[in-house]
């Protein structure tokens, strides 16, 4: 395992996260206020409980999970577009480097990131609403796997996309509408029987579900099946990296 490369490219995409800071960090924060301003407290005051918890406390981990899985996505599909945009990414490829270094450096990175955005935007929500956590040690691990997992995603859409508008594709028509369709500010035993049917087949019903439980000890879906439909994501994600690096999927080319 060659640590030293592994060292170096992470630091590098660390760094440019600092770099960025308003980019990075400032604004999801921002947006994760506005939220609670029109959710927790307009449509809060009409919703006064879900579940037993108030309406502002249920909607933070679901506004964790939004930001959580827009920014491990945008922040890994970003960081290894950018290589292959400028040309790069050969460099790299020829460098005494296995694509598991890679994929660890860039991941994890990538990852890291999101994480540190989640628990600011945590920290964030405790200014807003009371907050308790029931099963931190499950918390923290839902925020952890589901970070390494879409960060995994953003690898593969990252390698996938061919210019800077299918980097936003699936973020944007895919992963946000899923996420506010699969119970980040409502519960589905809310929906009509035929619904909550249907949105079990959203997969971020599981994500959402399983960490709301470490909160609450309340869920729309068991946490056993939570964590290991979180597990077979990121085992499917694990599939298809190694599969783009054992064809070279649009590294040869």
């Amino acid at each position: 395992m060659n640590l030293h490369a592994i060292r170096a490219i992470y630091r590098f995409e660390m760094a440019r996260t600092f770099r960025t800071l308003l980019q990075s960090i400032v604004s999801p924060v921002v947006s994760t206020a506005l939220y609670f301003v029109v959710f927790g407290s307009a449509i809060g005051s009409r919703i006064p409980e879900v579940g037993g918890v108030s309406y502002g406390a249920f909607i933070v981990p679901g506004l964790v999970m939004l930001s959580l899985l827009t920014q491990s996505i945008s922040n890994a599909s970003f960081g290894i577009y950018f290589p292959r945009f400028a040309g790069t990414i050969y460099e790299l490829l020829s460098a005494p480097v296995s694509p598991l270094e890679i994929v660890i450096s860039y991941v994890g990175a990538a990852a890291t990131k999101s994480v540190m955005v989640g628990l600011i935007i945590l920290a964030t929500a405790a200014l807003f609403v009371p907050l308790k956590i029931m099963h931190p040690g499950f918390m923290l691990l839902f925020l952890l796997l589901t970070a390494v997992t879409f960060s995994l995603l953003g690898f593969i859409i990252g390698l996938w996309a061919e210019g800077f508008e299918k980097l936003q594709f699936i973020p944007t028509l895919v992963i946000t509408p899923l996420t506010f369709l699969g119970g980040s500010f409502y519960s589905i035993d809310m929906l009509p029987p035929f619904w909550q049917r249907v949105t079990l087949v959203n997969p971020v019903v599981y994500l959402v579900s399983g960490f709301r439980w470490s909160f609450y000890g309340t869920s729309d879906v068991g946490v056993g099946v939570s964590l290991a439909m979180t597990l077979l994501f990121l085992l499917a994600c694990l599939a298809v990296v190694r599969w783009i690096f054992k064809t070279g999927y649009k590294l040869k080319s």
